[in-house]
């Protein structure tokens, strides 16, 4: 396959990827009329949102650790059909990957994998002749990454521009293809996690970030931009799926559960579910018919009052859990699952969750964000070798001498001392770990276990 192709990367976080990246994508797409596939690089959530609000087309991760090197050129590969350009939003500073000691994981190195030409976005707010210095230094660095271009941001006046454009033009030969002057006021709403997922904006929030997009893209040339994109051939996809069960598989998605890969979702439905889609804020009980329940990740703790107060929803996933149906949490799942939610803003008042795992979950100010390994053991899964990531400000107390977990960790904090994915009533599993189904294994033994469920 041949899809032009570009990645946005950072020299560092903080200097703009995200913004510039919506950007171009609603440039690529309102100015010139073409299918704009976005990308992010890394097990992010929330910047996919935003690619998504913009483009019209599901914005995909694209994570080496997660997914593997095959598993990443398989989804840009089947991602990108029926797209006319892709546009990859970096993680992190260019080379900041797993390890200091090489490029696994970052965004240099998807950069490689997908033979992508890159466009550095440079905060040059507080220099100038320096700021020259800073880009040479990364397109010297490594030679086997193609930066096309360089994006300056924050740049404070036009005669500051004048001092930027003569240091460029004297010591670099990639083409400057923008300067965004500085502008408080073009800020993405951020929570404790990130950005808010664009899901929960309201309708003039997301008119302020789509004039914003549009306000910055008027900065950057993007014809050029579409002239520097590599379009090297790559390997098609070769996703494959075995014999399909049947199952109908409620998903939890609302504002307090939408964290999700759509690569997941895709990956039951291949492996032969049928997704349904409720509100455990906003509705009173589970759909009907179903033979599994999905409750991902989100910001439980930010509505944990409105959903304490949905008692009749709490009643109806305490009946099928306890009933045998498979159940699988993934870190804001998990914390629903609990007795309580507290500490969100300083709030003492503990609130009342499910109670299917005998545990509370604390809101805290310590960060906990890595890379995970776990060798699994128990329900939903079965036993199975696990990459995946985790990234909350929480942790779960007052665990009950008898709970089980089905994870030992390799890699990564899990809950405790060493162990992840808590046994949910024996057929179900909640854990902090987020995982990614390019492990085909994963989505088919879900489905093959709510199968079971249904034939009982």
């Amino acid at each position: 396959m041949r899809v032009p192709r570009i990645v946005v990367a950072g020299v560092t976080s903080g200097v703009g990827k995200t913004t510039v990246s919506v950007a171009i994508m609603d440039a690529l797409r309102k100015k010139k009329g073409l299918e704009v596939q976005g990308f992010k690089v890394g097990p992010d959530f929330i910047d996919p949102s935003y690619h998504t609000l913009v483009t019209g087309r599901q914005s995909r991760n694209l994570d080496a650790w997660m997914m593997g090197r095959k598993g990443v050129q398989d989804c840009f590969a089947s991602a990108c059909e029926g797209a006319d350009v892709a546009v990859i939003e970096g993680v992190m500073g260019l080379f900041d990957g797993m390890s200091s000691k090489n490029d696994f994981a970052s965004t240099a190195h998807i950069a490689k994998v997908l033979d992508a030409p890159v466009v550095l976005v440079v905060d040059a707010g507080k220099g100038a002749r320096s700021i020259a210095a800073i880009a040479l230094g990364f397109m010297r660095f490594d030679r086997k990454i193609r930066i096309a271009g360089v994006i300056l941001n924050n740049v404070a006046s036009e005669r500051h521009a004048g001092y930027l454009a003569e240091a460029f033009a004297d010591k670099i030969r990639a083409p400057v293809l923008g300067m965004i002057k500085r502008n408080s006021e073009i800020r993405l709403e951020e929570r404790h996690l990130g950005l808010v997922p664009a899901p929960e904006l309201q309708e003039a929030r997301k008119k302020t970030i789509l004039d914003a997009a549009k306000s910055v893209s008027d900065q950057i040339n993007i014809d050029k931009i579409i002239d520097l994109c590599g379009s090297s051939p790559l390997p098609d996809a070769t996703l494959q799926a075995g014999k399909a069960d049947k199952a109908r598989i409620a998903v939890a998605l609302d504002e307090s559960f939408n964290f999700y890969y759509a690569d997941n979702l895709d990956a039951l439905r291949t492996h032969g579910a049928e997704l349904v889609f409720f509100s455990p804020v906003k509705q009173p009980g589970l759909p009907e018919n179903i033979q599994g329940i999905v409750l991902g990740g989100g910001f439980p703790e930010v509505l944990a009052d409105r959903l304490e107060n949905n008692r009749s929803m709490i009643k109806s996933v305490q009946k099928a859990v306890q009933e045998g149906m498979p159940v699988y949490g993934e870190c804001g799942g998990l914390m629903y699952l609990t007795r309580s939610i507290s500490g969100y803003k300083g709030e003492k008042k503990a609130r009342k969750m499910a109670g299917l795992i005998d545990a509370d979950t604390l809101m805290t100010s310590r960060l906990t964000l890595n890379y995970t390994e776990a060798e699994c053991d128990g329900p939903v899964f079965g036993r199975v070798h696990l990459q995946g990531h985790e990234f909350h400000y929480s942790a779960i107390e007052n665990i009950a001498g008898d709970c089980r977990f089905a994870y030992s960790m390799k890699k990564g904090r899990g809950v405790t001392d060493g162990k992840d994915g808590f046994f949910v009533n024996e057929s179900g599993l909640a854990a902090y770990m987020h995982l990614h189904f390019a492990n085909s294994k994963l989505p088919a033994r879900m489905v093959q276990a709510c199968a079971r469920y249904s034939r009982r």
